[in-house]
């Protein structure tokens, strides 16, 4: 797949986008730009093209790194890169992070103050996903027989067109499953849409209804697990998302379908393609391609898929260049600072395990090995704010968090080296899995509350190391098995903060367990220091008010 990248720079055309839905079919000012009829004349065209869907959220332009010739036209290339875009949207506004500064929006999704015009970032994440879905729709229309047959690429390429087709299909469904669940209802756009058709604003329960049966027939006609080259989709995905899209269709569209969350889950946990790593400390480093659990990750390299708005980005913000001497960052004195803990996921975990070690840097005498913060830089405090109890720039102002490392899991540099991170990005994971069928048993899914703490228990047992954990040199973590007493909807909702912060779901997440707009508060929400509530039209973001101007069958959303 890093190869297939290198395709991705030199064989596909740049998609300038003043709005989502540009031809892509212009003919270029370059002459040196090859557009379509150049690009699917040879295997590596094709190829690189499907690359492109994938690639589009992960890397930010035609260059690699922030060389310019991004994929948005008007946009910051680092700031508009989909999954750094997703932590503003996902992270921001929860009791998981926050970031100081006040640039593109960054503030007003930190205190949970975003309009239709004031979040340069809300409307990049919404014209990205559009143009990947434009990525996708174009591979549909040109990947077929007829068009390979004359272009004198079916020999090569003819056995993987359906596969090209359903991996297009399932980035498009996952794409529009995003702008479900972020927007509501939006424009619909498929290979059939016409250039200079102006698209219809479907509801939310149309997208819905469309990305659950992209989904369904991607479960049938993608490779079977583990049978695709590494980096590219197969039916586990799908499964996977079908049970993220299930597990919210209460939220989304008011129909309960929990009972569909916990099928899909507990076959990806059955069919056991995708087992469990054995440390989770493995999962988030710079040689987690050899890590069994990612089941969908997005290819990061140091030296071949450069970007500051991927795992870069998750780890240079996160630390800084202090830290370095504290412990090996992977990327040496390259830390940016501006990324911390808030306090409220600092206390979801037990106290003595906060606590940065720089004898034990990787936690191994820890209890739950998934505490991983930087608590030891001179004067630094939990708290988000300064003596004056005012927000401040100051790093040690609120605890480093330090899940990504740029090193291998032997702790070595990749020999990609530092400037630029080689952590590909765990876009869907099997631990997730073992959350979601927990989670859909307790909402009422016909499982039972023992097996629902099973699930539970045995994430814990692999963040705690005990039982089939067990790793010589690491302590077995005290206290990791829960009983059937201990299970509720607020504990999931809790763990599900330890397992997967940083991995951008906590948003949706405090949305379904109704403790996103009231009722419970973090650092900064409501622009206060111990938080407010807001008003309820937050649960979605407003349709960019660009895009208002560009469709006029646009709605916007209640409240905006």
């Amino acid at each position: 797949m890093k190869k297939i990248f290198q395709y991705t720079l030199t064989a596909c055309f740049v998609l300038g986008l003043s709005s989502c839905f540009s031809d892509l079919d212009t003919m270029p000012l370059d002459d040196n730009q090859p557009v379509s009829e150049k690009v699917y004349r040879t295997p590596e065209g094709n190829t690189g093209m499907l690359a492109k869907c994938y690639s589009s959220l992960i890397l930010t332009g035609q260059k690699g790194g922030d060389g310019g010739d991004g994929d948005l036209q008007g946009a910051n290339e680092g700031y508009s890169g989909y999954v750094r875009l997703l932590f503003y949207l996902q992270e921001m506004p929860t009791d998981n992070f926050l970031m100081p500064s006040q640039s593109n929006g960054l503030r007003k999704c930190l205190n949970l103050q975003w309009n239709a015009s004031n979040a340069p970032v809300v409307t990049w994440t919404y014209q990205r996903l559009y143009m990947t879905i434009a990525y996708c729709n174009e591979v549909l229309r040109e990947c077929t027989e007829s068009k390979m047959k004359s272009r004198g690429v079916w020999d090569a390429l003819g056995a993987e067109c359906p596969y090209y087709r359903a991996e297009a299909r399932f980035i498009r469904a996952y794409a529009y499953a995003t702008l479900c669940d972020l927007f509501g209802n939006v424009p619909y756009i498929d290979e059939h849409t016409g250039v200079k058709e102006i698209p219809q604003q479907y509801t939310r329960k149309q997208i819905f209804k469309f990305a659950e049966s992209e989904l369904l027939e991607c479960a049938q006609s993608l490779k079977e697990p583990k049978k695709n080259v590494y980096g590219r989709v197969d039916q586990t995905a799908a499964w996977f998302q079908l049970a993220r899209l299930y597990l919210n269709a209460e939220t989304w569209i008011g129909e309960d379908r929990y009972n569909d969350a916990l099928t899909y889950a507990k076959k990806i946990i059955d069919d056991g393609k995708y087992p469990l790593a054995a440390d989770y400390r493995e999962i988030f480093l710079a040689d987690n391609d050899h890590c069994s659990e990612i089941i969908w990750p997005l290819v990061q390299d140091g030296l071949k898929a450069q970007s500051s708005a991927g795992t870069n980005f998750y780890v240079k913000a996160f630390v800084n260049g202090p830290m370095n001497e504290l412990y090996k960052t992977g990327v040496g004195s390259r830390g940016w600072g501006n990324v911390r803990a808030k306090t409220t996921l600092v206390d979801a975990f037990d106290p003595a395990d906060v606590v940065f070690n720089p004898t034990d840097t990787w936690g191994d005498q820890k209890n739950d090995k998934r505490a991983q913060f930087m608590t030891a830089l001179t004067n630094q405090k939990k708290e988000t704010w300064d003596n004056k109890q005012a927000m401040t720039s100051a790093f040690t102002c609120g605890y480093g968090y330090i899940k990504y490392r740029n090193v291998t899991r032997n702790d070595a540099i990749p020999v990609q080296g530092e400037a630029y991170t080689s952590i590909d990005f765990p876009m869907f994971r099997t631990g997730e899995a073992y959350l979601i069928a927990a989670e859909a048993i307790l909402r009422g899914a016909n499982g039972t509350m023992q097996q629902a703490l099973d699930y539970v228990n045995e994430l814990r047992r692999r963040a705690y190391m005990t039982g089939t954990y067990a790793k010589v040199g690491v302590k077995q973590g005290v206290g990791a098995d829960l009983t059937l007493s201990d299970l509720t909807l607020d504990l999931i909702l809790k763990e599900r903060q330890k397992e997967l912060a940083a991995e951008l779901v906590r948003r949706t997440d405090l949305i379904r367990f109704g403790k996103f707009t009231k009722g419970y508060n973090w650092d900064w929400k409501d622009n206060k220091r111990t938080g407010g509530d807001v008003d309820d039209h937050l649960t979605l973001f407003p349709i960019p008010e660009t895009e208002m101007t560009n469709d006029p069958y646009l709605k916007q959303n209640d409240g905006y």
